[in-house]
């Protein structure tokens, strides 16, 4: 499916019609914002961290074993 410069151009003036001229540069930020989190979230590793955190032991009280925690 190859768009001519003729249906890009029809495309682009449908757009404007609908949104009109003020809003294209937040649309075009907002469309370009979201294509290149798309490709960060495909090509990336996942961020989130899923090892379990150690506790935090307060300072001056013994670590205690995990028998002791029961």
């Amino acid at each position: 499916m190859n768009l001519g410069f003729g249906e890009l151009l029809l495309i682009f003036l449908v757009i404007m019609l609908i949104f009109g001229a003020s809003k294209l540069p937040a649309l075009g930020d907002a469309l370009g914002k979201g294509l290149k989190n798309f490709k960060r979230s495909v090509s990336g590793d996942d961020e989130i961290d899923v090892t379990p955190k150690k506790e935090a032991i307060p300072p001056g009280e013994p670590a205690k074993t995990p028998a002791e925690k029961k």
